[in-house]
């Protein structure tokens, strides 16, 4: 993803995000999605350091979504399906999915505010940082052990700020996109505990 001819790679997200949710307050499975296909690709920006987290792991989402629409214009309905079916716990639900892409985009805003208030942090400490304060806590002993080494591997700060930097201010967007979209993760978090499925945890 290279960052936006006008503005940061923040610009575009920040703007679809005034319309995650409807008139009545219910998450919009489509301008949810949107936003997270806006603001995934900053993983890829991270090379083979990030495989445990991938840009395209809201497809299945989007899928489900495709396949019906008006059935599934809120985010919650086919999750409440699952629930219902008893297939949410399958790790290839959509319930795990959307458990995973929501605890990938925690790691990221993580990742955001470290770089925020640590300037002097190189890359590397501010992604194990993120990753212990987040997804270490779901992943087993192998995957946490994995990504201890490809933490390392992370690119160089200077590199990534310019990446994702385009013609805007980035310390401003990435504020605002912390501020902004946080409660809806924790929305899904919520949900997703109120039908005892929030603290599932990677084979």
């Amino acid at each position: 993803m290279e960052a936006a001819g006008e503005g940061t790679v923040f610009t575009p997200s920040l703007e679809r995000m005034k319309h995650v949710k409807s008139d009545n307050g219910e998450m919009l499975t489509k301008p949810f999605l949107d936003v997270c296909k806006l603001i995934l690709p900053v993983i890829d920006k991270f090379g083979a350091a990030m495989t445990l987290v991938k840009s395209d792991i809201g497809t299945r989402l989007e899928n489900k979504y495709l396949s019906d629409p008006s059935k599934y214009i809120h985010l919650y309905s086919m999750v409440q399906e699952e629930v219902d079916a008893k297939t949410a716990k399958r790790s290839s639900s959509c319930t795990n999915c959307l458990l995973w892409l929501t605890r990938a985009l925690d790691f990221l805003v993580e990742l955001f505010l470290n770089l925020l208030a640590h300037p002097d942090w190189t890359m590397s400490q501010a992604c194990a940082d993120s990753y212990g304060k987040t997804l270490k806590k779901f992943h087993g002993w192998v995957a946490s052990s994995y990504s201890t080494v490809v933490m390392k591997l992370v690119p160089d700060r200077k590199k990534f700020m310019e990446v994702i930097s385009g013609s805007g201010n980035v310390a401003a967007d990435m504020e605002q996109f912390c501020a902004t979209f946080p409660p809806f993760l924790e929305e899904n978090h919520k949900f997703l505990a109120s039908v005892g499925l929030d603290d599932m945890k990677a084979p």
